[in-house]
């Protein structure tokens, strides 16, 4: 005797509602959980041809830049100098800390020297030196910094010294530096720089300095084109970088990581989920976390080793207000007591999370540390 089995409509159509719903939380759950993988304060991959961003977690955020300054320094040195020109290292130069390439003060170098040391070595002593040499003081070559910033549209990110070195007022973002860095490998001479692994460089006088590049990834990534580290206790690790995917060029821009190990499992991976974005393979994705501290809430930075953190802090759900880039997914900026919620605004989801956080008394505890 045969056993029919009858569906009716109702049952079918409440089947398929159902299996759709649970392709949507799978997929939703599998942002989430990628947004939760990246521990940094804030992240940015970004088309380098068309400014697209690809993936975003608190793109407008400011936080510190550390040494990732020394690429806008590099910048400017490149479009206001002659390369071959030669600078005399002053006492002001020489005396900066706490990473140097060697130089004292009176050697004799070449603009492209120093932009070997500041760039490879992150040497705070050769970015002062391009510094003075673009524009005569430190004073002025910041005015000049800023300047380039607000021309480059990187509106929520502000210089007071060449080098990176942590104090009051000195801000960037995510997105902001990820445009710097657009806007730095379109000069072949700074690409060249930033993918060099280990070089030698010459004073006027014959004193020679092995450099080894700080950008670990360059022994690991044959398709990286080269980045820009860098570290203080305050700021965490950074790192700005451009790379090549599938006949793509992507940036990517990574601030707060909490170790170096972290940074460069994070720079990889968000590399790789660009490249899916570029093929069609997955959804731009916006990020958005209540995260430690905003820059601008520091009040002083002080030479101190430890830092004590404690407390939490929860969001607050609230509407879509700007957009990241023109034709991008909305920013949106989780306050206090938010809960997580997925929205589809085009072809691409925001994700709004709350997440525990750690305060950082900065104004009494925050220190630059081996830079890097």
């Amino acid at each position: 005797m045969k056993q029919v089995l009858v569906v009716s409509r109702w049952g079918l159509a409440n089947g398929l509602i159902f299996l759709f719903t649970l392709l949507i939380t799978l997929h939703c759950s599998l942002i989430t959980a990628f947004g939760e993988e990246v521990q940094a304060r804030a992240a940015v991959v970004m088309d380098a041809e068309t400014g697209r961003v690809l993936y975003a977690k608190n793109p407008e955020l400011r936080l510190m830049p550390a040494s990732t300054t020394k690429l806008m320094t590099a910048l400017l040195a490149v479009e206001r100098a002659n390369l071959r020109d030669v600078v005399t290292v002053s006492r002001n130069a020489a005396n900066v800390a706490p990473t140097r390439s060697g130089f004292r003060e009176g050697d004799k170098v070449t603009i492209e020297t120093l932009l070997y040391a500041a760039l490879m070595k992150s040497a705070n002593d050769a970015a002062v030196a391009l510094a003075e040499a673009v524009a005569g003081s430190e004073d002025e070559f910041v005015q000049l910094m800023n300047r380039k910033a607000i021309a480059l549209g990187a509106a929520d990110t502000r210089f007071i010294n060449p080098n990176g070195l942590p104090g009051r007022g000195q801000h960037t973002t995510a997105f902001d530096l990820a445009k710097i860095m657009r806007q730095a490998i379109r000069h072949p001479v700074l690409k060249e720089i930033l993918g060099t692994r280990t070089t030698e460089l010459s004073t006027e006088n014959g004193k020679t300095v092995w450099v080894r590049n700080t950008n670990k990834l360059l022994w690991t990534d044959e398709d990286l084109l080269g980045g820009k580290t860098g570290f203080t206790n305050a700021a965490r690790h950074c790192f700005v970088c451009a790379g090549e995917r599938d006949n793509n060029t992507l940036i990517v821009a990574v601030l707060g990581a909490p170790s170096r190990n972290e940074l460069w499992k994070e720079t990889e991976g968000l590399m790789a989920f660009g490249s899916k974005v570029m093929q069609n393979q997955e959804e731009p994705v916006v990020y958005i976390t209540r995260a430690d501290y905003d820059a601008e809430s520091i009040m002083k930075a002080a030479y101190t080793k430890k830092v004590k953190t404690g407390g939490k802090a929860k969001g607050k759900k609230i509407s879509s207000k700007k957009r990241v880039s023109s034709g991008e997914p909305k920013v949106v900026k989780a306050k206090h007591k938010a809960k997580v919620k997925g929205k589809t605004k085009k072809n691409a989801r925001v994700m709004v999370k709350a997440k525990k956080t750690r305060k950082t008394n900065i104004a009494r505890k925050a220190q630059d540390g081996v830079e890097g």
